[in-house]
């Protein structure tokens, strides 16, 4: 309703009252007018119902909505289910064109808008967390994984000759057949072993850079945020190196904008030396569904050639999930969270150091981690092939405590045709098993306590099985247990009272 509308409903209610709504609606017109003037993320966070109404008028300014629309072309936004349709908030053409996802819809200036200033939230995000060097940033409606695959096309077309991707290793799928899927040879490079912690072998990387000619060389691609007890590669060291070569450099920081340490990294790396580009994920950091990653730079030019490669229209949703939640929580909503997760970590990191000592383990020295954790589990049978650690993992997951690996010695892999050794471990001899955790951000101190007392007593039981099996007669056959891990009695028991 306009103020003419308003003054029409005088004439059927009091005067007052619909100057009273009146005032509340020019409020929160307001509120959207500073935001498209200033085009900035807010630093308080706005109401759900100030959400919606922005929503609601922006699927306004799409064609699909207009009243009387005629639409004869084979796209046109057409959603058969009602449900569906309000799932999107009627927001149905998606985004980008077929030669730009950045590009402007004509039949959707509603849709395109709400894209502009999800990416502009976006980039204000990442200066926020310490990347102050990021000139540019694209949101892509694709996961991590995918979304580096993107940079690793973008750059062939730059360096056509270029058939290898220097890679220190690090033990995930998704990492390693970014490479493969982009169509690139991965050059694993083996982590350094020193104290706890596996760091990047930089001797190796240059010795590689040379032996393989720069110019035969993609990309470095290095890891910030990773499971313990691998720890962020030393980015500024091979910045400075991929500088030195003239050879791009492609960080996967998944996790790593919930940490001040990893964006500092890449804020340094820029600073010092060579950063193309570096990827993260959407619902690892902000807390929205899977499957949106924001790519973002130095270089204004490359994150626009990116945004180029990308083919055809693209799903909205991860634009519009990220729009909702960072416009509803705010620069200082998410500046509470990045602090919340700080001393999450902490507590994780006392509470587990505690059982573990109490179970005759300890929390490995992992300083340069600054999010997730690791416990040795050297008391635990392992057998040849580290089966009965492994079960550990599984005696949680019945449990409902999920996100944690158990890392045992002698599993070896094979992925997309290169065998790693004792994968997940990130080393081909790491000398204890483990198991991980972390602090990521939404963790709470109920989750904290929660995963603590189920560790402490599936610990208990598996050294008691352990020392059954110990006093065992020699060659003596145990019966076979049901399930995979546990009687089927005991097998989906999500409370605390066992």
């Amino acid at each position: 309703m306009n103020s003419e509308c308003f003054g029409l409903a005088e004439r059927l209610v009091d005067r007052t009252y619909v100057q009273q709504a009146l005032q509340a609606k020019q409020a929160l017109t307001n509120q959207i007018r500073v935001l498209l003037e200033h085009r900035k993320w807010p630093e308080e966070g706005w109401d759900e119902a100030t959400v919606e109404l922005l929503l609601h008028e922006l699927a306004l300014m799409d064609s699909n909505n207009f009243p009387g629309n005629c639409g004869v072309g084979e796209r046109e936004a057409r959603v058969a289910s009602g449900l569906v349709d309000r799932r999107h908030f009627r927001l149905g053409h998606g985004i980008g064109r077929s030669g730009d996802i950045s590009a402007i819809q004509p039949k959707a200036a509603g849709s395109s808008l709400l894209n502009r200033l999800a990416n502009i939230f976006a980039l204000d995000v990442i200066k926020l967390a310490g990347v102050r060097a990021a000139a540019a940033c694209v949101l892509v409606p694709m996961a991590t994984g995918m979304g580096i695959v993107l940079c690793l096309l973008t750059l062939r077309h730059q360096r056509p000759q270029a058939k290898y991707v220097l890679w220190p290793r690090i033990d995930q799928k998704s990492c390693f057949k970014a490479i493969k899927t982009a169509g690139f040879e991965a050059v694993v490079i083996e982590n350094r072993l020193e104290g706890d912690e596996l760091r990047t072998d930089l001797a190796a990387v240059e010795a590689k850079l040379q032996e393989l000619g720069a110019d035969n060389v993609l990309c470095v691609y290095s890891t910030t945020s990773c499971f313990a007890p691998r720890v962020p590669d030393r980015l500024e060291e091979l910045a400075e190196l991929c500088k030195k070569y003239d050879v791009p450099h492609v960080i996967n920081n998944a996790y790593g904008v919930q940490s001040s340490k990893c964006m500092h990294l890449i804020q340094q790396a820029c600073r010092v030396g060579r950063v193309d580009a570096f990827i993260q994920s959407t619902d690892k950091n902000f807390m929205v569904p899977v499957g949106g990653s924001i790519i973002a730079g130095p270089d204004e030019k490359f994150i626009a050639e990116v945004s180029k490669m990308y083919p055809g229209r693209a799903s909205a949703s991860p634009s519009i999930d990220l729009f909702i939640t960072l416009l509803s929580l705010g620069r200082s909503g998410y500046k509470k969270l990045l602090a919340e997760r700080k001393e999450m970590f902490q507590y994780l990191s006392a509470e587990l150091s505690r059982v573990a000592e109490e179970k005759g383990e300890r929390l490995l020295k992992t300083p340069h981690n600054p999010i997730s954790m690791a416990m040795s589990l050297t008391g635990r049978a392992t057998g040849h092939d580290g089966k009965d650690v492994t079960q550990l993992g599984a005696m949680l997951f019945t449990r409902c405590v999920s996100g944690t690996r158990v890392v045992a010695p002698g599993s070896d892999k094979d992925i997309a045709g290169h065998t790693f050794r004792n994968f997940g471990a990130h080393h081909d001899n790491y000398p204890c098993a483990y198991l991980t955790a972390a602090a990521a951000v939404g963790m709470t101190k109920t989750d904290v306590d929660a995963f603590i007392k189920r560790l402490g007593k599936v610990l208990g039981k598996s050294q008691n099985r352990s020392d059954e099996r110990e006093g065992s007669s020699a060659g003596a056959a145990e019966p076979e247990e049901q399930g995979s891990v546990e009687s089927t009695a005991d097998t989906s028991d999500c409370s605390d009272e066992r």
